[in-house]
């Protein structure tokens, strides 16, 4: 019973404030900005939190905001993180809110996320007499590929005070509304990108036997690379390499003296990481002198797996069995796509979960990244009362109590 009570009381405060949730969201989905260019958003976060009675420390991580809630060292720190970047895509929705910015958009989600963020800031504000310990809300910017929480981290946001535990979220389309995913270890793959260099010898389209095509040399290497995958990375793994853009040339009769090649790679582990950067290197460099070429191959490292804590998975499991006990929970969820947040995972122990914001019915079922991408609202309510839930059972706030 106690239980039961405890659920209804954070899921009542989480929908009490889904239209505030909904209002701060739209404010953002119009006013969408890229990585380290968030300065409106983090104007109204800090607006925000601190009409709630927050100190407000802005500039972490270059446009980032943080806030604490209660300072109790009787209770742990609980690092709850929020990232807030668009995307530089051009928005095709025709909604009342559709981005006013040409060419950026939220097409992933984070305005959500940022509008979590502040419903949870709420609602622990309206209860500080219950904290026990501390709450430490991370508005994070540049999460998508630009190195947002390498920054934050290099301005202190694991110190003063510095966090016990890290909990953070991500609306997710690839699944439905009342559905929530998370693994008890790795969660999302590591992300690194590669850029190859074939270099021919250019000519004229009509005499291609006095030139040395790069762009035949190319095509094989790209042919050769997917039996790395197939046949190199044991059927039990999983691994990605993925040619997203190739260029090579500038007109139809002339040979161009070189191609290049970008891409990525997605992995879970460091030895099939290592494994798969040596092999691309070794299948590259043959394939092209094959060709008479020569290649150059280039590593970017990206962020690490998100791999979760799995002590902490256990508190997510009791804290969303007990909130949403008839909704699809996998605990065995996995994606190839890649997080910065991993680089929290690797300082202190913490958990990244996902919940599922599609909806068919209602057409809210484009995928992350697409120009019409959009979700279901009432997602936003789940998000925030498992926050909440969390934060209750880490033992910082008792929200139950009267």
């Amino acid at each position: 019973m106690g239980n039961q009570l405890r659920t209804n009381k954070l899921i009542e405060l989480a929908h009490n404030e889904l239209k505030y949730a909904v209002k701060i969201r739209r404010i953002i989905h119009q006013n969408p900005e890229l990585g380290f260019e968030e300065f409106k958003t983090s104007e109204l976060i800090t607006h925000e939190l601190g009409g709630m009675g927050y100190e407000v420390i802005r500039s972490i991580g270059k446009t980032g905001v943080v806030a604490l809630a209660g300072e109790d060292s009787s209770g742990p720190t609980l690092l709850l993180r929020f990232d807030m970047d668009a995307l530089p895509i051009q928005e095709e929705n025709e909604k009342p809110y559709k981005s006013q910015n040409d060419g950026v958009m939220h097409a992933c989600g984070h305005d959500g996320h940022v509008a979590i963020g502040l419903t949870v800031a709420k609602i622990i504000a309206e209860n500080k007499s219950k904290i026990k310990g501390t709450v430490k809300f991370l508005f994070q910017p540049a999460e998508e590929g630009l190195g947002g929480a390498q920054e934050t981290i290099r301005d202190g946001v694991m110190e003063n005070p510095k966090p016990d535990y890290v909990f953070g979220l991500h609306l997710w389309n690839e699944k439905p509304i009342n559905w929530i995913g998370y693994n008890k270890r790795a969660v999302m793959a590591g992300s690194d990108r590669f850029e190859i260099k074939v270099i021919g010898k250019g000519g004229h389209g009509g005499v291609p036997h006095e030139a040395i095509d790069p762009i035949v040399a190319a095509a094989q290497v790209i042919s050769s690379a997917q039996s790395i995958v197939a046949r190199n990375i044991s059927p039990i793994d999983s691994a990605v390499i993925s040619f997203c853009h190739i260029n090579g040339g500038s007109t139809h009769n002339v040979i161009p003296e070189h191609v290049m090649l970008h891409g990525t790679i997605r992995t879970f582990n460091k030895q099939t990481r290592f494994l798969i950067l040596e092999r691309l290197t070794e299948i590259t460099q043959s394939v092209a002198e094959g060709y008479d070429c020569k290649a150059e191959v280039k590593f970017i490292e990206g962020t690490p797996p998100v791999i979760n804590h799995e002590p902490v998975t256990q508190i997510l499991r009791s804290t969303l069995n007990e909130l949403f006990p008839e909704s699809n929970i996998d605990d065995d969820y996995k994606t190839m796509g890649a997080e910065d947040f991993s680089l929290f995972l690797d300082q202190i122990p913490g958990c990244f979960y996902f919940i599922g914001s599609a909806n068919q019915e209602k057409e809210l079922n484009y995928g992350h990244h697409h120009p019409r991408f959009d979700f279901d609202e009432q997602a936003m309510a789940i998000g925030t009362a498992s926050m909440l839930g969390l934060i209750e059972k880490m033992s910082c706030i008792s929200l139950s109590d009267k």
